[in-house]
């Protein structure tokens, strides 16, 4: 037999597959309406997000973070969180290294914290400290010659403070219970 024939034989054959393979991946596109729910149900979420717990605040923790070690964490009360605790995620159990059977995907391992220390923690973050920062503004403007903190360089004042400005800056909101 002729070897061209041969030849352009295999390429219709190959021209043929490459129609069948487009036509196949063609047919398994989603409909609008599928793909509406699928857009829906679509998270971007890379850190599956650990089942409430009454008692522990979870959170995951990166063993790269040179600004915020684990050590660091760990002495503040931080656990890691083993994979026989949550029985929905022993697939992320981690195999080998110093969190081993820890609950990790990638350089992120699963720890908790009890929620007293939590409630703690947040509280002085996202209450006090913020408080803190407002006496000193308030304490800084009142400090200044009728509330003017500079001049610009054409020695027109700068930060004039009109009226009673300064004077409800620290509203003292109660404390609530952090999520």
């Amino acid at each position: 037999m002729d070897e061209r024939l041969v030849k352009n034989t295999a390429s219709n054959k190959t021209r043929d597959n490459r129609a069948d393979d487009r036509m196949s991946a063609e047919s398994a596109l989603a409909t609008t309406s599928e793909r509406r729910r699928m857009f829906r149900e679509f998270t971007q979420e890379a850190l599956p997000t650990p089942p409430p717990n009454p008692e522990w605040h979870y959170c995951w923790l990166s063993t790269t973070n040179q600004y915020d070690p684990i050590y660091k964490r760990m002495r503040m009360g931080y656990q890691p969180v083993k994979a026989d605790e949550m029985p929905e995620f022993t697939h992320l159990r981690l195999k080998a290294g110093e969190y081993e059977g820890c609950v990790s995907i990638n350089e992120m391992v699963l720890f908790k914290l009890p929620q007293e220390v939590y409630q703690e923690l947040m509280a002085e973050y996202h209450y006090h400290m913020p408080l803190e920062e407002e006496e000193r503004i308030r304490a800084n403007a009142a400090a200044t010659p009728h509330g003017v903190t500079g001049k610009d360089s054409q020695g027109r004042p700068l930060g004039m403070v009109e009226g009673d400005g300064f004077a409800n800056i620290v509203h003292r909101a109660p404390l609530s219970a952090f999520n």
